[in-house]
């Protein structure tokens, strides 16, 4: 599998800068075995608050356990939707890896070095290094999709420990009802790289279920991952701009900003392109665009943004 690499792709995505060297709490690490912070609320030792004062602590466990990291607030409805579906996924995957919670409205310099224009947000810290996933609410096998990629992602930077999880007990992570076939054959071919075999399963699904919300939200992800497998990002970009009109070489760009979390950027991309052309040329520019307005999120601040340039654009 040929992923993206955090600092590559996806640098610039977010800031750490500012947070990089706060002063950290003391940690008293078990021997052999990363210490995550106090549990939020007591269930697991898997899923805890973080805080602005206590950042740095979760930078460092990050370099042996991916971190994930939801931004949330109490008022915000689609964050209690979504992090309940965040804590079961994480828990059942056995301390591969941590649920770090942030707070956004009481750690507003982790807010902004997130860049955090909409929230549920959702990213990971691997290494140290911030990796992009999904902002809204998302379907649960999505995000059971997004955390395999993740953990393929970790483990190609050696990344590859566990916390320990002793105080869960058996009713925190209820067994999971088995997959649909078609499903489960997607899972198992994307946690093995083979995007062309998970897209057939999902188109598969789709044919025989048309709403089939979860296979629809896993295909046009996994679209999106098979065409940036591989590609060189700066190769790229030389690309679209000696070719400032041509459709393949700006998709792919307007791809690789996604993945790397420069979603105002890819959408300007596409939506110059589309200004640029003729009528007659402009569907495909379009249909792309729907597209990523999908997986991003309708309810988006960017999305809602480039939507109204879209339709300025049409009529």
């Amino acid at each position: 599998m040929s992923t993206p690499a955090p600092g590559s792709v996806m640098r610039g995505a977010v800031d750490l800068s500012s947070l990089r060297n706060r002063p950290q709490p003391p940690a008293a690490p078990a021997a052999g075995a990363p210490a995550a912070p106090a549990p939020a609320g007591g269930a697991s030792p898997l899923v805890f608050d973080v805080t602005d004062a206590s950042f740095g602590e979760v930078l460092e466990l990050s370099r042996t356990v991916p971190v994930v990291i939801d931004l949330w607030a109490e008022w915000c409805g689609p964050c209690k939707q979504l992090s309940p579906v965040l804590e079961k996924v994480v828990i059942e995957l056995g301390g591969r890896l941590v649920l770090a919670k942030v707070d956004v409205d009481a750690n507003p310099q982790l807010a902004q070095g997130f860049r955090a224009q909409s929230i549920p947000m959702v990213l990971a810290l691997v290494a140290g290094q911030p990796v992009p996933l999904f902002t809204g609410a998302v379907p649960e096998q999505q995000v059971r999709d997004v955390f395999a990629q993740l953990l393929q992602l970790a483990a190609q930077h050696g990344v590859t420990g566990t916390v320990p999880v002793d105080g869960v007990t058996d009713d925190v992570a209820p067994e999971e009802p088995p997959l649909p076939p078609l499903h489960a054959e997607a899972f198992a071919a994307i946690e093995e790289g083979d995007y062309a075999r998970a897209i057939t399963a999902y188109e598969k699904a789709l044919a025989e279920n048309p709403r089939d919300a979860d296979a629809r939200a896993g295909l046009g992800q996994v679209r999106l991952l098979d065409r940036v497998q591989g590609a060189d990002l700066q190769a790229a970009r030389d690309a679209a701009a000696a070719e400032p009109t041509g459709l393949d070489a700006q998709f792919l760009v307007a791809d690789l900003d996604v993945v790397g979390g420069h979603v105002d950027d890819a959408f300007g991309r596409l939506l110059d392109l589309f200004q640029a052309l003729s009528a007659d040329d402009r569907a495909p520019v379009r249909e792309r665009l729907l597209e990523l307005f999908g997986l991003v999120g309708d309810d988006d601040a960017r999305v809602i943004r480039a939507r109204a340039r879209l339709a300025s654009l049409l009529f």
